[in-house]
């Protein structure tokens, strides 16, 4: 499951914190020696290493909720397919997808309808499982199969209560915000006639109740900086009011399952993947368009923001809904991407249990067949993936490593023992690096831009990194660019003691938290890739 970005818990110190810092500018780019900034060293690197260098344009596959690709910072740089005419109603290039000229949705149906919110994984096991097991205990069964299956169940019943539980409560209260703040800002409003309420309007109006004056004094404590209540509420409340909504009604609802009546393919056949339309931005391309913007938003062109790679042309794949994505539309998504040409595919969703891990294994070897590397966040729940498993995993059913996926935990801006995001998850033995992940100023739809958080954010950096190897030095492998991210990465926290994530003051090593205690580091992955590299310059 994505991360909660919006908790009732989290958000008196999301405003405190916006409040008192502020991440430096560009942060995630900047370089940790020339800037004191835990950044990749992008701009050091184009400016000191590949200046006056020639590269090849790298096609990455952003496997998202969907990209704006009419977006200001992002129509320069998105893939177009040039076998295909787009809206003619003909498959030109016979890939078997009809009109794919920026990507594809697999989330979508033939008739153009699209999947916007869809279950979580554990609701679609709980809802296959439950009408054979609840109610059994596990005597019942003297098959050894079912009697496995059987306690797979009670594990799935009991993550489904409790996440619908934690929901409804998450939601209770973010509606109680959401309502009482929305009344007060439309009163606030009429009483000053007025169409935006300041923090200045807020202190000056007279309550009428006890329920007013709560809320009053609630809105004084969030409004922080922002220039009025509507936009505290779009920016600190709404968002997880929605997203908890979703939840509700889609997420961990038992009766609710749009892919029978919108994409309407054979769900149960694993080898078809011919299914979905054209439309790879979809009704929310929120997460999938700040994920692009941080790969490749335009650099140089004094909009917005400057993406990691120049030369890398994005190729959007919708498979992710308000929800958890599916298994076979993950599989599909890889095989399209590596198909038609994508070389990095950036994965920046996840999920507690599997539906059918080998139809992604299969496809996630067919991508390493092809030389394809993924780039996997690790996930924001500040988990143990080494005992906590977060799908989809670079470890196979036969306990075979992938050797083309890497997955990345989020770092913080800040030194020392704050580097690791407090959301992070981690894993000594899974997680391969860290990567910037906080407080990422990114593309969002209809040309705007965003800070965002999440695990989400730093998979995008490290592929980013990884374009940039590949678009300089083609001939590296897969393989080896995944070496030399790793290799390269920054040691010079490997001994400093950090916060754990999900801990208010535990201390632990940085190395306790991945394999290498390695900071992504885009300076030196150059350095080592042209040492590596048959191509001199």
């Amino acid at each position: 499951m994505k991360k909660i970005l919006i908790t009732v818990a989290l958000l008196s110190f999301t405003t405190f914190y916006s409040q008192t810092e502020k991440r430096p500018d560009n942060w995630f780019n900047l370089d940790p020696t020339l800037d004191k900034v835990n950044g990749v060293s992008t701009n050091r690197t184009y400016d000191e290493l590949l200046k006056n260098k020639t590269a090849t344009p790298i096609i990455v596959g952003v496997l998202d909720s969907g990209v704006d690709y009419e977006h200001e910072d992002l129509k320069d740089v998105m893939w177009t397919n040039p076998g295909e005419i787009a809206g003619n109603g003909i498959d030109d290039d016979k890939n078997g997808y009809i009109d794919d000229i920026h990507g594809w949705n697999f989330i979508g149906g033939k008739d153009g309808q699209n999947v916007n919110g869809d279950n979580l994984e554990v609701t679609r096991l709980y809802r296959v499982l439950k009408p054979k097991y609840s109610g059994k205990q596990e005597t019942d069964f003297t098959d050894k199969k079912e009697k496995e299956e059987f306690v797979y169940f009670k594990k799935v019943e009991k993550e489904y209560l409790k996440m619908k539980e934690e929901f409804e409560s998450a939601y209770k209260q973010l509606s109680f915000l959401y309502n009482g703040l929305t009344d007060l800002n439309n009163k606030a409003k009429t009483q000053f006639n007025i169409t935006e309420v300041t923090k200045e309007d807020i202190s000056k109006f007279e309550a009428a109740d006890k329920r007013e004056k709560q809320f009053k004094q609630i809105a004084l404590g969030l409004i922080g900086n922002d220039k009025s209540l509507d936009k505290t509420l779009e920016n600190k409340i709404t968002p997880g009011y929605e997203q908890f909504k979703q939840f509700i009604e889609c997420g961990v609802n038992l009766d609710f399952d749009p892919r029978l009546t919108i994409v309407k393919d054979d769900y149960n056949n694993n080898t078809d993947f011919n299914y979905g339309n054209p439309d790879c931005k979809g009704p929310n391309s929120h997460h999938g368009t700040h994920v692009a913007g941080i790969i490749a938003a335009k650099r140089g062109n004094g909009i917005g923001m400057d993406g990691v790679a120049n030369n890398v042309k994005i190729m959007a794949v919708r498979l992710v809904p308000g929800g958890d994505e599916r298994d076979k539309d993950v599989a599909a998504a890889i095989r399209y991407a590596t198909d038609n040409g994508a070389k990095i595919l950036n994965m920046s969703f996840g999920k507690g249990f599997s539906w059918n891990k080998k139809v992604v294994d299969d496809a996630v070897k067919y991508a390493e067949s092809k030389g394809v590397l993924l780039i996997h966040a690790a996930g924001n729940s500040h988990l143990d993936i080494d005992t906590e498993i977060h799908y989809p995993t670079k470890v196979f059913e036969n306990g075979k490593l992938a050797n083309n996926f890497i997955d990345v935990g989020a770092l913080n801006w800040k030194p020392e023992k704050d580097i690791p995001a407090t959301f992070t998850n981690y894993g000594k033995k899974t997680v391969d690096v860290f990567s910037p992940g906080v407080d990422i100023y990114s593309t969002i739809p209809g040309n705007k831009y965003k800070d965002e958080n999440g695990t989400s954010m730093a998979a995008p950096v490290v592929a980013g990194v990884a374009a940039v190897i590949k678009s300089y030095y083609p001939d590296l492998t897969a393989v080896q660019i995944k070496k030399i991210i790793i290799k390269s990465s920054n040691k010079a926290y490997k001994k400093t003691k950090v916060v754990k994530p999900g801990s208010k003051d535990e201390l632990v090593k940085f190395t306790a938290l991945g394999k290498n205690g390695g900071i992504v580091n885009l300076y030196e992955a150059i350095k080592l890739a042209q040492k590596t590299s048959k191509i001199k310059s």
